[in-house]
């Protein structure tokens, strides 16, 4: 099991969650969070000073199954891409176990399919 977590632009998050159900990603969670960037600088808007240091992004969090690793990742760089400073990243790491909490069963059956 992995757990995909990826940082992405606010405004490209329909476009991503669409995806990632037609790369049969049926289940993840997601946050708004607040990140610093590169872009650090102040920027006038009518005429108040405001710092471009904090930016708006959603955090999305995929626990799955390794074979769906490869399609969730390219799902996410395909539909979150701008080609701009920000587009976001992109991390995978291991699961070692997972139990459900309704049925206290654990291990890769949990987030198995159950259509």
């Amino acid at each position: 099991m992995k757990k995909i977590e990826a940082i992405i632009r606010r405004t490209k998050f329909e476009e991503v969650k669409e995806a990632l159900f037609n790369a049969d990603i049926n289940w993840f969670s997601y946050s708004e969070v607040k990140a610093i960037g590169q872009d650090r600088q102040d920027r006038i808007y009518r005429g108040v000073m405001y710092s471009t240091d904090i930016i708006s992004r959603i955090e999305l969090t995929i626990i799955c199954r390794d074979q769906f690793v490869q399609p969730a990742v390219d799902a996410i760089l395909k539909s979150a891409h701008t080609g701009e400073v920000g587009d976001g990243r992109i991390f995978v790491s291991t699961i070692d176990d997972t139990w459900s909490i309704r049925t206290g069963e654990h291990g890769d059956s949990v987030i198995a399919d159950k259509k």
